[in-house]
């Protein structure tokens, strides 16, 4: 008797009303997929905005001193060991972006998802 982990092997390929119905599935599979990767970049965008006006906020009022910035990236590395792009030099990067451009509204443009080819 089949399983549904141990098909027949019979019955194995999809009729042509299956490959209707099934299409659909995939389709609203691959909405959700696009959906979940914006929701995704908009919030690094966001995360990334916060921690570039965090760092500024912190070295303009001098609550941060000299050799904080360097203090955060090794914090960072030993707290979050593989997280990468944040050692002291991307740091102060992030800050100069953020004060570049301060005043100016973010805006979020969706791309077309491009999936991987392997």
């Amino acid at each position: 008797m089949p399983s549904p982990s141990n098909p027949n092997p019979s019955n194995i390929g999809p009729t042509i009303g299956d490959e209707v119905a099934f299409s659909e599935v995939v389709r609203l599979i691959a909405a959700s997929r696009e959906k979940a990767i914006q929701a995704v970049n908009t919030a690094l965008i966001d995360l990334y905005w916060q921690k570039r006006a965090t760092i500024s906020r912190k070295i303009e009022a001098a609550e941060w001193g000299d050799g904080t910035v360097d203090r955060l990236a090794l914090f960072i590395a030993r707290t979050q060991p593989g997280l990468r792009g944040f050692s002291r030099p991307n740091l102060f990067r992030m800050k100069q972006f953020y004060e570049a451009y301060r005043g100016e509204p973010i805006a979020v443009v969706a791309s077309p998802c491009h999936p991987r080819t392997e």
